[in-house]
């Protein structure tokens, strides 16, 4: 089948998949996912379009289901598992069978990093395009894909993070691969949908999507090499201070504090169930992280934004927006003596108070948390 006929397929029959694939994940029916990509490569569709305008497509759809509280986590998890099995059936197909002669890159997501889908995706995409591919997967510790360079000659590496709560360490695990001579590409929510943070952390490349990391690949990848000391000649600038470590290091009593307040002046904790507090804590917790990477990016956007996320995910499950804003004013008098802190506070409850303030997606926040992950949940 000519190029011509394929598009033509994949454009007459992409919204028949995407139609279909959602109503197996509904259904949590597996073969029936499987068939259905394998019919549409069988009609000669290409792999990457099932890859990206299908599976891909599914997957946001399941985030944006979550977030308004339409799924579950067992019923997100349940659909992101079965879509990851459908790309492993996607890859086994004979039409995706292409002879690696690019070169040899590994992909793996930053550690802490659960969402490994979209990484995955980037993986199959890049041997579709005859990129030798090693897959490392989800939450790979940066002293393990150090070693892992080290013993296999790889021409890049790409990163994925898509929560930007993973930036602190990703500047680390960038600075370390560089450090060994190997030039890192990033991508992921974590870095800003315009790459701001991959700009900000030295990253050498950044691309928005699968296809995006294809073409920096192909335009090639300056491959740094290290200094005498071992590391790299012109290094990130480190964006930690006090204000920064005070706050990782005091996350614990954070918490606990910010939990007392609520309950002070937000009358209905008091009648939570225990369930209830713990998810309380862990959205606190969640709270606390954002913050303490715009400290270490200093970007007031990064937390506000987060923010607003939060306040509209809470609202979709019943809780109101001035619980959120007591848990900012609790954190604020906590930090009172660190005027960064108080400033990105600040502009967060500015901006969840305007009133004709409009949903938003965060940066940093996956619209399809990846199947064995409790962020946000």
């Amino acid at each position: 089948m000519s190029a011509s006929q394929s598009e033509t397929v994949a454009h007459s029959d992409m919204g028949a998949l995407r139609a279909e694939l959602w109503e197996a994940l509904g259904r949590r029916d597996e073969h029936t996912a499987v068939a259905a990509v394998i019919a549409a490569l069988d009609k000669g569709v290409h792999p990457e379009e099932v890859l990206l305008g299908a599976i891909a497509a599914v997957q946001f759809r399941v985030g944006t289901e979550w977030a308004s509280d339409r799924l579950t986590v067992a019923q997100e998890h349940a659909a992101t598992a079965i879509n990851e099995r459908v790309i492993a059936a996607v890859a086994c197909h004979p039409a995706a069978a292409t002879p690696a002669t690019a070169g040899h890159v590994t992909v793996a997501c930053i550690d802490g990093e659960w969402h490994a889908l979209p990484a995955r995706l980037v993986a199959e995409v890049l041997r579709l395009r005859g990129w030798q591919v090693e897959f490392l997967g989800a939450h790979v510790p940066t002293h393990h894909l150090i070693a892992h360079i080290h013993q296999h000659d790889t021409d890049a590496v790409l990163l994925s993070s898509s929560l930007a709560t993973r930036l602190p360490t990703a500047h680390a695990t960038i600075t370390a691969c560089q450090a060994a001579g190997v030039p890192v590409l990033v991508g992921g929510a974590a870095f800003g949908a315009d790459g701001r943070y991959a700009r900000l952390l030295a990253a050498d490349g950044w691309a928005a999507d699968a296809r995006g990391a294809a073409r920096e690949l192909e335009r090639g990848l300056r491959r740094r090499q290290p200094n005498s000391a071992g590391v790299p000649s012109s290094p990130p600038t480190h964006r930690s201070d006090q204000e920064y470590t005070l706050v990782v290091r005091t996350k614990t009593q954070l918490i606990a504090a910010t939990v007392t307040d609520l309950e002070n002046s937000y009358p209905p904790m008091r009648a939570y169930t225990e369930l209830q507090r713990e998810r309380t804590a862990e959205d606190i917790a969640h709270i606390v992280d954002f913050l303490a990477t715009a400290l270490y990016i200093d970007d007031d956007g990064l937390f506000s934004t987060f923010v607003l996320w939060t306040a509209d995910v809470l609202t979709a499950r019943g809780v109101p927006a001035p619980a959120l804003s007591s848990a900012l004013r609790s954190l604020s008098a906590q930090l009172a003596e660190f005027p960064r802190t108080r400033r990105i506070l600040r502009h967060a409850h500015e901006v969840m108070t305007t009133p004709d303030r409009v949903t938003v997606h965060a940066p940093g926040i996956p619209e399809s948390p990846a199947a064995g992950t409790e962020e946000k949940k």
